[in-house]
């Protein structure tokens, strides 16, 4: 059985949108009373997803569940012709049948990856069970509040002729983008061993860092014009030698602090990079069984 971990997660956007919201088209999620700006975990899940399948080629026991274009009830089915079972004529009842459930979840356990991590509700038509999975991410959340961009775009080409015979002879269609200047985003997750047992996260001695390592290459595989640019910052891992954990994960979040650097002349000037703020971890009095481990 893994450790259990929680952990404190710094990533960064300049000139981008990190996560646009679909019901405000798709301006960049911002929470109204206090102007920060607002990641959905999600969001980073989606990019993890994406990392991960991307270096391990989509090869048990690494495949990805949620994924674009994923018909979930044919991966469900694999899962019974593998153990020569027909979901629509199950005979087995009672204590058999509830057998069969327990492996027919391993079998999706074992061999897609954000299932084993992340959990996943696979009752559907053909039903797989459900899974918590031991990795969990709160709402990420910006340091400091962050002010939306929209900026107007044109095109110097159109869809249809229609549509060019409107323009009149310049052929030209508008459009919008929205960007934030700049934001660092603070998130805080955990891993519960108790769940990875039960999921088989790290049985392969394989899963944990490779999840440490999406976190901190997992920008450089997604990039596109919308999100700017988007870099991890800092990852501090803290370790408890018990699987129950040695401190409330609140009192280790309080101890890594974030804070704004002075300028020079003590000017008050918008954050531009992550050098405008200091980042600390406060170790004295440090509760004892606990061990911080820096990724980044």
């Amino acid at each position: 059985m893994i450790s259990r971990y929680d952990f404190v997660y710094l990533f960064d956007v300049k000139d981008g949108n990190p996560n646009g919201d679909p019901d405000a088209g798709n301006l960049p999620r911002v929470d109204p009373e206090t102007g920060q700006g607002l990641v959905t975990d999600v969001c980073l899940k989606r990019k993890i997803r994406n990392y991960v399948g991307l270096v391990k080629e989509e090869q048990p026991p690494f495949e990805i569940y949620v994924k674009e274009k994923a018909i979930l009830n044919n991966q469900h089915a694999r899962a019974y012709e593998a153990h020569d079972i027909d979901p629509k004529k199950r005979k087995s009842k009672g204590k058999d049948k509830a057998a069969e459930d327990k492996e027919l979840t391993k079998w999706m356990c074992h061999n897609f990856f954000d299932i084993r991590s992340f959990g996943a509700v696979m009752t559907t038509e053909v039903n797989c069970g459900q899974v918590r999975g031991p990795v969990q991410f709160a709402m990420g959340r910006s340091v400091d509040p962050v002010v939306a961009l929209e900026h107007a775009l044109t095109r110097c080409a159109v869809t249809t002729e229609r549509e060019a015979e409107k323009q009149d002879g310049g052929n030209r269609t508008m459009g919008r983008k929205f960007t934030i200047p700049y934001g660092l985003y603070r998130v805080h997750g955990f891993i519960n061993p108790q769940l990875a047992a039960q999921t088989g996260f790290d049985e392969n001695g394989e899963d944990l860092e490779l999840f440490w390592l999406a976190l901190q290459q997992m920008f450089e595989t997604d990039r596109s014009a919308s999100r700017g640019e988007m870099s991890p910052q800092a990852l501090i891992v803290f370790e408890h030698a018990s699987k129950l954990g040695n401190a409330p994960a609140n009192k280790l979040f309080e101890r890594v602090t974030v804070k704004r650097q002075e300028t020079a002349d003590g000017e008050a000037v918008p954050a531009r990079s992550f050098s405008d703020y200091a980042v600390e971890v406060n170790e004295q009095n440090f509760p004892e069984g606990v061990t911080i481990l820096r990724k980044l």
